[in-house]
């Protein structure tokens, strides 16, 4: 399990989360939801390492992360795709791949096997993979951020947006990585605002509200009470 207890985190003087406690538990896609500026993304980057915790820790199956570097957090298991991608705009799509699976370390058999395998989840990235990152589409890009995630074999998949600014199409396509994660028993933290995504594939949502948690609850209260949505996200 992916858990966070009471974490405080913030940027300089200004506090973001406030005793904020989330879990992901394997196999299941967790979404979290709130107004811009709730904490969504700090919630993120707090897992990440990229923010440091001021209270509370975090685990992962059991072991506190937030005392590892930041760069040795994707050896925890831990894949990520950030909102606006963050590809290596200049490298090609092979490249961004390499990065990604070298960021748990890698043998060349390992590299081969589970690059053949984020291809066949994404079989038109084989076609573009000596394109540069700049040069793909929106969506050809975000499939790019989350097979780069997908290189470390994560146990926990982390996306922040994944659906931005794409056409039906493609987001289509991601819901179905997602989905297909979830199958294979990877947690999915999902920060999502495309609301028929969410209650198409979401097991469980928690509200976030001024940094705290508030209400955890299925897509099925969602769809039998519409209060949650205009109350938390404004919707």
């Amino acid at each position: 399990m992916l858990e966070l207890r009471d974490i405080d985190v913030g940027y300089g003087q200004a506090q973001v989360l406030r005793q904020f406690s989330l879990n992901v538990e394997p196999g299941e896609i967790h979404c979290l939801m709130g107004r811009n500026g709730a904490g969504k993304t700090t919630t993120m980057k707090a897992i990440m390492g990229i923010l440091p915790l001021s209270a509370g820790s975090i685990l992962v199956g059991g072991v506190e992360s937030n005392a590892v570097p930041a760069h040795k957090i994707p050896g925890l298991g831990i894949g990520y795709v950030p909102q606006g991608r963050r590809l290596f705009s200049e490298l090609t799509v092979a490249q961004n791949l390499d990065i990604g699976l070298m960021a748990k370390g890698s043998n060349a058999g390992r590299s081969s096997k589970v690059l053949k395998g984020v291809l066949e989840v994404f079989p038109r990235l084989r076609e573009r993979m000596e394109q540069r990152a700049q040069t793909l589409s929106g969506g050809e890009q975000q499939m790019l951020a989350t097979a780069r995630a997908l290189c470390i074999e994560p146990d926990y998949l982390l996306l922040d947006e994944p659906t931005e600014g794409l056409q039906p199409s493609m987001i289509e396509s991601i819901k179905q990585v997602a989905v297909k994660m979830r199958d294979r028993g990877v947690g999915v933290l999902l920060v999502e605002q495309h609301i028929k995504s969410v209650l198409s594939m979401a097991d469980r949502v928690t509200f976030i509200e001024n940094g705290r948690s508030r209400e955890t609850v299925k897509p099925d209260d969602l769809r039998q009470d519409g209060t949650l949505l205009q109350k938390y996200v404004g919707l």
